[in-house]
């Protein structure tokens, strides 16, 4: 027997389509992820089944129930009509799973995927994930890090947090907190080269900044505080900038709760403004009401919340 939205059993004329319950379990999935590759994943099966099951409901109903879009897998209203069906009977399977398990049923469990910059996602996305994780031990978290994951067209994570303003996309976005950044030096480079005081002296340094084709924090831009700038180092990895700024490689803008939590660096002395940098959470409207994403997000706004005096200077 099929379990409502409700909770109550669907009405038997259902059957009768030849409608298996197991495929609007597939349906409320792939909603959930927007990958077939993904929804595979979480559902154990290979992704060719995972489109067989869906397309043979859409059948069933007479109705298309997904379409492909730039952002993944999107339901249709005929989709957002009857999805609720699936959620229930995977809430009722793992309910099932979790008595077998001698689970409490306010325990969370599933996992929740998340992608983010590498600086950021290791300072403040892991401790508020620990925190979830230590509540909720059953809970599973996969945090991916580095630009090449950040683009959101047909992304397979639950929260994508990505630097800049919100998009325009069909995706849900909202302003997660913002990080000021600004220009540092180690100590051993200003005591041999001088700490600049202005930018005619400024632009004589040599500098440590993103490569450049694989920049994607364009707020973080070096050529408007320094127009005429050369880059000795570069590097698409936060952290190998910060180690190279460290070791004497040349300025370096860099985020405040990084450069003011690593030993042996300074602020140069010349006046210029931090750039500040807005952070964006993104995610699929479909994987909002999920509880385990909805309590990482909450607590994604939290950590940010309580450490702001990390992040920008008043």
């Amino acid at each position: 027997m099929c379990v409502s939205a409700q909770g109550g059993p669907v009405p038997e004329e259902v059957a009768e389509f030849g409608i298996r319950a197991d495929d609007l379990r597939y349906l409320a999935a792939l909603a959930d992820t927007g990958r077939l590759v993904a929804t595979a994943e979480v559902l154990g099966v290979d992704h060719t089944t995972v489109a067989r099951r869906v397309r043979a409901l859409e059948k069933r109903l007479g109705a298309q129930l997904v379409r492909l879009e730039n952002d993944g897998w999107e339901l249709t209203d005929a989709g957002r009509a009857v999805v609720g069906q699936g959620r229930a009977i995977s809430d009722a399977v793992k309910r099932a799973i979790r008595a077998v398990a001698g689970v409490q049923d306010d325990e969370l469990t599933g996992t929740v995927r998340i992608a983010a910059a590498e600086g950021f996602g290791t300072r403040f996305v892991v401790p508020a994930l620990a925190r979830v994780q230590s509540a909720h031990p059953r809970l599973k978290a996969d945090l991916v890090t580095g630009a090449s994951h950040l683009g959101l067209r047909g992304t397979n994570f639950d929260l994508t947090l990505v630097p800049g303003p919100p998009p325009r996309t069909r995706l849900f976005s909202e302003r997660l907190s913002e990080y000021d950044a600004a220009l540092y030096a180690s100590e051993s480079y200003l005591d041999t080269y001088g700490n600049p005081a202005t930018l005619d002296e400024l632009q004589a340094h040599r500098f440590v900044f993103f490569v450049d084709a694989m920049q994607r924090v364009r707020e973080l831009d070096l050529e408007s505080y320094v127009p005429r700038h050369t880059v000795q180092f570069a590097s698409p990895n936060i952290f190998a900038l910060l180690e190279a700024t460290r070791a004497g490689a040349g300025i370096c803008l860099l985020p405040k709760f990084m450069a003011t939590t690593t030993a042996g660096l300074r602020r140069i002395d010349a006046d210029l403004p931090p750039q500040r940098v807005p952070l964006t959470l993104v995610a699929r409207p479909e994987v909002l009401d999920r509880p385990e994403v909805r309590l990482v997000r909450e607590a994604l706004h939290r950590e940010v919340a309580t450490r702001q005096n990390e992040l920008v200077w008043k």
